[in-house]
């Protein structure tokens, strides 16, 4: 899972006890929270990721804002 330094947002909620963010913003661009991401036995596969997606823990996907 990417994790980087980023500016982030108000929060707009939580998942698994941890914040989400409405957007991220790191060196590449800024990133708006998409969906949760599908967990099979406690892992996260990285095929349901678009181009350019980002999976943040815990399970969080990001897409680039346009």
């Amino acid at each position: 899972m990417a994790q980087s330094h980023a500016h982030r947002t108000t929060p707009v909620g939580n998942y698994l006890g941890q914040p989400i963010y409405q957007t991220i913003e790191s060196r590449h661009g800024t990133y708006v929270f998409d969906r949760i991401a599908v967990s099979i036995d406690g892992e996260f596969p990285l095929d349901q990721l678009n181009k350019d997606e980002l999976l943040i823990k815990p399970g969080l996907i990001y897409r680039p804002k346009y």
